[in-house]
């Protein structure tokens, strides 16, 4: 790692930090970054990029998962005549359910909003 400068560590560290999902890594790598000289539009571009990047695979899994449940009978979303029907969940209710089922405060437990502001999200606070 020579070869890289300091500002490129930075930006490595901060888009590790964004793919592992880690606040305490972010929390250190935005201040070393400004120490180093990035600003904050360059800090939030690495860190959009990032988030863009991460959010490939976690859509795929939630595609697949959708998926194996599309093609089992009798799962929430299916109404009685077998038609497939969408079942909408409060935002938040989701990430609520995730975090008791982990031991975890969920969403409304944290005190949240229940809307991101990133303008890719839909919904929810996580």
């Amino acid at each position: 790692m020579s070869n890289l400068t300091a500002r490129d560590r930075e930006l490595v560290a901060l888009g590790a930090a964004m793919g592992s999902n880690c606040v305490p890594c972010i929390e250190h790598h935005i201040p070393e970054s400004r120490k180093i000289g990035l600003t904050d539009t360059e800090i939030l571009a690495a860190i959009r990029h990032a988030d863009t990047i991460r959010q490939v695979p976690a859509r795929k899994v939630l595609e697949a998962a959708e998926r194996l449940l599309s093609s089992h009978p009798g799962v929430a979303g299916d109404d009685d005549g077998g038609r497939k029907t969408e079942t909408a969940w409060p935002s938040g209710m989701m990430a609520d359910r995730m975090a008791a089922m982990m031991g975890t405060p969920g969403c409304s437990e944290r005190g949240q909003a229940t809307a991101h502001p990133s303008p890719n999200a839909k919904g929810g606070c996580c």
